[in-house]
């Protein structure tokens, strides 16, 4: 059995504010780090074999404290990023709501609304790719992969078995939470468990 632990980065300033962050955004704010550590020293108990993470600054702060607490050097894999939002990052929903009315509108059904980036669809293969590939590195270990939300519900909905990428079907992921997939010698995987917070205080 092969263990992939899914951890969703820290909190940034545009996490807090509700921005689109796609490939841009801040570092970790406080509370981020605070989140990071707390996640650490859970992840730490699990003796992972591996770390890897999105190469997204976010992630990679994230994935620096985990290292400290597991002893484990991180590898960057740009599979594990968040989707590209184009034209909709660094805005509220209230802004693209307001700016591009008819693309928030297909956000709402669940497609992606803002122009350039990539569809979720795309993100999702890309994601589904990455953790094929850490999977077969790493058989029969567990590995902490460090991502970001889009991510996460990628591997979600992959291992729950829906045909693609849809983000309605899972609700919330919060920062530093642990989604759990087991890839059995089939490679198919199962979702074992999703935005696991146990470990966070605030």
């Amino acid at each position: 059995m092969t263990r992939i632990l899914l951890v969703r980065h820290g909190e940034t300033d545009w996490n807090r504010d509700e921005r689109w962050q796609g490939h841009a955004g801040p570092s970790l704010n406080q509370r981020g780090r605070a989140q990071a550590a707390a996640v650490a020293v859970r992840l730490a108990g699990r003796r992972p074999a591996a770390l890897v993470t999105s190469d997204l600054p976010r992630a990679v702060e994230t994935a620096e404290v985990i290292a400290e607490a597991t002893g484990l050097r991180p590898s960057l894999d740009p599979g594990l990023r968040e989707v590209d939002v184009g034209s909709w990052s660094g805005l509220t929903r209230e802004e693209a709501e307001s700016s591009d009315p008819d693309g928030y509108a297909r956000w709402t059904s669940g497609e992606s609304g803002w122009s350039g980036g990539e569809t979720y669809d795309q993100m999702h293969h890309r994601v589904v790719a990455a953790l094929e590939r850490v999977a077969a590195a790493h058989e029969g270990g567990t590995i902490v992969a460090v991502a970001h939300g889009g991510a996460v519900r990628a591997g979600a909905c992959h291992a729950a078995g829906l045909p693609g990428h849809d983000r309605r079907r899972f609700v919330g992921c919060a920062n530093c939470s642990i989604t759990e997939l087991l890839y059995a010698a089939a490679r198919i995987p199962a979702l074992v468990a999703y935005n696991d917070t146990g470990h966070l205080t605030q």
